[in-house]
């Protein structure tokens, strides 16, 4: 069952929920965890997007999420900040924090997206967007702008391009170490680039590589902690790592979490951190079994948590995740930040993204 898009939780009516009660078990058509869920605390999504255009194929696969403290423009439209999302067949939706399509790219084979703060662009401030992109003959990491100030028809435009080596681009995040942008992509082979990115004198995009590794076998979540200067790569067969950020840290890794189960259930999929006050927290997909395992990661290592699954409600359940992206604080209807899944089986069209209150899986698992 689909809750009204742009209404929250608040405003779900006594018959949706009754009616969501009702509601069957999914099948997973994609087979990403054969439609199995595992043991986890239950919590529901309170909206979701419209399908992606890509109809009955493996295609929503990605997002990221951006709150702004004052409202801007998107497309004619106000938002207190919007969700980027991949259709990994055709390309990029940008989605306002109510759920409906504010704009959307046809950019090609974009897999994962990011983005980042802290560029200035012929003199204003952008927020960078980035994905990894596997269209022949434009493979490596597509880049984007979107200016907070625009007005009008102000829209999430190309910039340009970080080229690379990786035959397969497939995971991709953002990092900031200092006053650098730094920009990390995952090849679906296992290779690790890292790029430092900067605006040249013509205002466009310059990478410089600073790091190049091996992570060993078929990877793609990519999370970046920058209080702790970690970085956190899921092996889908293998596990869960934690590198250094800084480049210099080179290959050398710590297993946080090998694949188990009932704790990180091959495969291993999408990495997103939140900030809660003065805690911060590293959460995964665990396609396997559709579940999300959650660490604590202020401290010294990091500690495990407990994992939640998103279960029928007002909105479906979510099953097979691939990508998922969180925001701490507030975030439009959010007042303490949201998760964002995608989910591989919708209950009517095609694959799509839902929105997690914080709230909702800090209750569930005691955090």
């Amino acid at each position: 069952m689909k809750v009204k898009l742009g209404a929250v939780w608040s405003g779900i009516s006594i018959s949706a929920l009754l009616l969501a009660a009702c509601a069957t078990h999914e099948v997973d058509f994609q087979g990403e965890g054969e439609g199995f869920v595992g043991p986890g605390a239950e919590v529901q999504a309170v909206l979701e997007t419209p399908s992606v255009g890509t109809a009955g194929q493996d295609a929503a696969d990605d997002p990221a999420v951006w709150a702004s403290s004052t409202p801007v423009t998107v497309m004619g439209q106000t938002t207190l900040g919007f969700v980027a999302g991949t259709d990994k067949k055709s390309g990029l939706y940008i989605y306002g924090l109510d759920g409906r399509i504010l704009q959307f790219l046809p950019e090609g084979l974009l897999n994962n997206v990011d983005l980042v703060e802290g560029l200035t662009v012929e003199g204003r401030p952008q927020i960078v967007l980035g994905a990894s992109d596997r269209t022949p003959g434009k493979t490596g990491v597509s880049l984007y702008l979107f200016d907070p100030a625009g007005t009008g028809d102000n829209r999430v435009r190309p910039w340009g391009a970080i080229a690379t080596d990786v035959v397969e681009p497939y995971g991709f995040c953002f990092a900031r170490r200092g006053d650098e942008v730094h920009a990390i992509l995952v090849g679906h082979e296992g290779e690790l680039r890292q790029f430092i990115l900067s605006v040249d004198a013509a205002g466009r995009p310059a990478s410089r590589e600073v790091r190049r590794a091996e992570i060993g076998s078929i990877s793609e979540g990519c999370a970046a902690d920058e209080a702790t200067d970690a970085l956190y790569i899921n092996e889908e067969n293998v596990g869960l790592w934690r590198y250094g950020l800084n480049p210099a840290t080179g290959a050398a890794r710590t297993l946080v979490q090998p694949i188990a189960k009932d704790r990180l259930v091959a495969d291993a999929e999408g990495l997103t951190t939140l900030t809660d006050g003065d805690k911060r927290y590293l959460i995964a997909s665990s396609q396997g079994d559709s579940t999300f395992p959650v660490w604590r990661i202020d401290g010294a290592a990091p500690e495990y948590q407990g994992r939640f699954k998103v279960v029928d409600g007002a909105v479906d359940g979510i099953t097979g995740t691939d990508g998922l992206a969180a925001a701490g604080g507030a975030v439009g209807p959010f007042p303490e930040g949201v998760v964002v899944i995608q989910d591989d089986v919708n209950d009517v069209g095609t694959q799509n993204f839902k929105y997690v209150d914080w709230r909702d899986i800090r209750r569930a698992l005691g955090l």
